[in-house]
């Protein structure tokens, strides 16, 4: 057992992860096991103690197991770049209000360890570093929330109190606490997944932060508990069942989430980019401002899937998303057209050398992607790829609605593979009273900002 865990501590998934996150993360519980030694002794642990630690204990498995299946649903759809909503904590926190320190901090790592031998498949061997991550996060957050408690009300630990201005105060305190833990929790971890994922935009790592009101009420649902398992624990199945209903709710959002996503990329689906663009063309015909278009369609992509297999050809898809994410501005969407075709909204752009440029820069990005393809015989041996792009931008003569606008710069899309791909046509920008489009090059300036 002790050489299973020292192979995992060595050879694990952690130290294949970005240098500053292996450190965060490695702090992060080292702080947590410090921080919750130094409070563990704070209050003494009684025998009603020990009674109430096992109800919760009780209640939070039963939970566990009653939702474990849409956990996993969960798990499958999480984007890897928003926060996770921990309902877990409806237990936890309950138990911050009512048990001493020590037996706090026991219920946040016994619901996190039976949450993960339950709701991860088992043909995932070794300890995930995410989720003890993610357990030291909630801990540091813990220990904030007791010196609160311990400072704040004068009969911690344990329910508020009557319906006075002392159980006002505590419930103030409380709240106060469950902020702090809130906050410290997702301060880490939203740190932790920019360290992840350094290409992603500040929308994308903030998408789902309406979702947190969610673990508010999780919060809130905390401190229901820890009155009931004070006064009367015989109605904490009814917590049960409001846990269950509520998982089923975070379900629903979180299918609804996903279908906004291709799945390969990361990109929007063509759905989702239509409907973006299509309110932003009505905005910028109603402030009278522009908007440009690209179609962007990488050059030989079934050769490569010919010769390298599919499974590749989805890493050159996901490696091309990543250069489109890193280039345009956070107003601006990127979708995938479907095959190897991606489309970029540029709304409120300027005028159409603006989109030029980004055009450019998207096709120089593309080109010096370099891929190691598998089965190679020679080590040296890498893929390259290229991209032709047409263009075009709002206003032009004959362009009123979305889909005239992306028939526009399809057909300029197809002058720039005519030309011999690898490179960037734009349909020219006319006054609306010109009966007819043409596509030309425009010449290329030097890589500014993006848009």
């Amino acid at each position: 057992m002790t050489r299973r865990l020292w192979n995992w501590c060595r050879n694990g998934s952690l130290w294949q992860l970005p240098k500053p996150l292996v450190i965060l993360i490695l702090v992060v519980v080292a702080a947590s096991i410090l921080v919750s030694s130094a409070t563990a002794m704070l209050v003494p642990v009684g025998s009603d103690d020990l009674v109430r630690f096992g109800v919760l204990l009780g209640c939070s498995w039963l939970a566990i197991e009653l939702t474990r299946h849409i956990e996993r649903k969960r798990e499958y759809w999480r984007s890897p770049t928003s926060g996770y909503i921990d309902t877990k904590s409806v237990w936890s926190f309950a138990a911050v209000i009512v048990l001493p320190p020590l037996l706090a901090s026991l219920m946040v790592v016994l619901t996190y360890s039976l949450a993960w031998w339950r709701i991860k498949p088992h043909a995932r061997p070794g300890l995930p570093h995410r989720w003890i991550f993610s357990c030291a996060t909630v801990l540091c957050g813990t220990q904030a929330a007791v010196v609160v408690l311990d400072v704040g009300m004068a009969g911690y630990p344990g329910a508020p109190g009557a319906a006075s201005l002392e159980g006002l105060a505590d419930f103030g305190v409380i709240a106060a606490a469950g902020v702090l833990r809130w906050a410290i929790n997702l301060g880490l971890v939203m740190v932790a997944i920019a360290l992840a994922s350094p290409t992603a935009r500040a929308r994308d790592l903030f998408s789902n932060i309406g979702e947190q009101v969610l673990e508010a009420g999780a919060l809130g649902l905390g401190l229901v508990t820890a009155a009931v398992v004070v006064n009367n624990p015989f109605v904490l199945p009814g917590v049960v069942v409001a846990m269950v209903a509520l998982h089923r709710g975070l379900l629903v959002h979180q299918y609804q989430q996903a279908s906004r996503f291709d799945a390969k990329t990361g990109l929007t689906t063509a759905k989702w980019w239509h409907e973006y663009a299509d309110q932003a063309l009505a905005q910028a015909r109603s402030r009278g401002r522009t908007m440009g278009l690209l179609i962007i369609d990488l050059d030989h992509f079934k050769a490569i899937n010919d010769t390298y297999g599919h499974p590749f050809g989805d890493r050159v898809l996901r490696s091309v998303a990543t250069e489109l994410l890193a280039e345009v501005r956070d107003e601006d969407a990127c979708g995938r057209w479907g095959g190897e075709e991606f489309v970029v909204a540029l709304p409120d752009v300027g005028d159409e050398r603006n989109v030029l440029r980004v055009a450019e820069r998207i096709r120089r990005r593309i080109q010096a992607v370099v891929l190691e393809p598998p089965g190679r015989d020679d080590p040296a041996e890498t893929t390259t790829i290229t991209a032709s792009v047409g263009g075009a931008i709002f206003p032009s003569a004959g362009i009123n609605t979305l889909d005239e606008l992306l028939l526009s710069a399809d057909t300029a899309l197809y002058a720039a593979k005519n030309a011999g791909r690898n490179t960037v046509r734009m349909t020219r920008a006319s006054t609306p009273a010109m009966p007819e489009q043409r596509t030309r090059a425009l010449p290329a300036e030097p890589p500014t900002s993006a848009g």
